[in-house]
């Protein structure tokens, strides 16, 4: 499936050509070794202009409808979803700077490319001074920090009797980079955690987190464009779902040439001819299929409320958190199809099928696929039950 790309992004996300993705695929394994992205990625990265495809045209940017971003990290996550998750979020993070005031992103568009994580869980704390807050914290998960000139952290603001929740974005140079991130998969994220000591941010460098989750940040008045009306959590969700969604179609084809291929152990046949390993091949395409479907479906009528400069209700901001988490729920469980019919060959390091199933592995962990919770706020919302206003939908 391709989502249709409209006008001024067009040559930006045809930057990402084949080219560029079989590049990720030689160098999966040297970013896995790493534990970031290799600087020749970063550099085709910066050669692409792909960052800059959210964001906003006042500021030199593409400002492409957002499904636009969709589409480009599938097809990366053919080559490395290590590496497709980091340029996503990279680039998903540039539209995020968008919905600040319009102070903030003069200065922090200043700097280009501008990369920076986004730690979003709020476990900064910023005390009220004059101007500002002077903000501590630590925070996990800042996927693309190895490469990072500022950084988004969200973080409990404002005196200890008016709380409220918000991002804060600071120039990379009031972090320091925690090295944690030794795991079994998404490696090359280098999604380390950071370290924020008593830095100050300015009040115009803090953004509303209810207001970023229901698509009425200050981004969205100050750029006339649906792009910056879509509300987070679903363009978060749906985003973080694309690495999966590329890795099991990927799966699927290295699958389909292995049937060719393979010979099967003390049988002497080849295993397409085993009408069992033909038949898995058979269901991983249709279940991807009616996967590719759903996410149509949940893109299409996000971006038509968002198009009509209509609120897009919780209820269907709960449905499209819950379709991203089983698009990668069932792109998790075609893999782990194939890998089982793909004999123990398949666990060589030189063999994709287990990088995709570790990456993937992972990659499912994130709290916003959680399924059950997924499913609990979709069904209590849609029969009208009260859930938390700070609910992450």
């Amino acid at each position: 499936m391709t989502i249709s790309v409209s006008g001024a992004a067009a040559a930006t996300t045809s930057a990402i050509t084949d080219e560029f993705v079989t590049r990720l695929a030689e160098r999966a394994r040297e970013a896995e070794e790493l534990r970031r992205l290799p600087d020749a990625t970063m550099t085709d990265l910066a050669a692409s202009g792909f960052t800059e495809l959210l964001t906003p045209a006042r500021f030199g940017g593409q400002q492409a409808d957002f499904p636009a971003l969709l589409d480009p990290v599938r097809r990366m996550a053919h080559g490395c979803a290590s590496s497709a998750w980091t340029i996503g979020f990279l680039a998903l993070h540039n539209w995020m700077l968008a919905l600040f005031g319009e102070q903030a992103q003069a200065e922090a568009y200043a700097t280009r490319p501008f990369l920076a994580p986004a730690p979003l869980a709020p476990n900064g704390r910023g005390l009220p001074t004059e101007g500002g807050v002077r903000l501590s914290g630590r925070w996990s998960w800042a996927t693309g920090v190895m490469h990072a000139n500022w950084i988004m952290v969200g973080a409990l603001c404002g005196p200890d009797d008016a709380i409220y929740p918000a991002l804060a974005l600071l120039p990379a140079s009031d972090i320091e980079v925690v090295d944690v991130w030794h795991t079994d998969g998404m490696r090359a994220t280098g999604s380390n955690d950071v370290v924020v000591t008593d830095a100050f941010v300015p009040e115009h460098r803090l953004v509303s987190v209810i207001d970023v989750y229901t698509g009425t940040a200050p981004g969205a008045k100050v750029h006339d464009a649906a792009t910056y009306r879509w509300p987070m959590v679903p363009a978060l969700a749906l985003l973080a779902a694309m690495p999966a969604l590329g890795s099991a179609e990927r799966a699927v084809e290295i699958y389909a040439q292995r049937l060719s291929e393979r010979v099967i152990a003390y049988e002497g046949v080849k295993q397409k001819d085993k009408p069992a390993a033909v038949a898995h091949l058979g269901e991983a395409r249709v279940r991807l299929r009616a996967l590719r479907g759903l996410l149509a479906d949940t893109v299409g009528e996000i971006e038509d409320t968002v198009t009509a400069g209509d609120p897009v209700s919780r209820e269907v901001r709960a449905q499209a958190r819950l379709a991203a988490a089983h698009i990668v729920r069932e792109s998790r469980a075609v893999i782990a199809l194939l890998l089982a019919s793909s004999g123990a060959s398949a666990h060589f390091l030189d063999n994709p099928l287990q990088r995709i199933s570790r990456d993937v592995g992972v990659l499912s962990g994130h709290v916003i696929f959680d399924h059950d919770t997924s499913c609990e706020l979709a069904g209590a919302l849609s029969i009208g039950m009260k859930i938390s206003p700070i609910a992450m939908i």
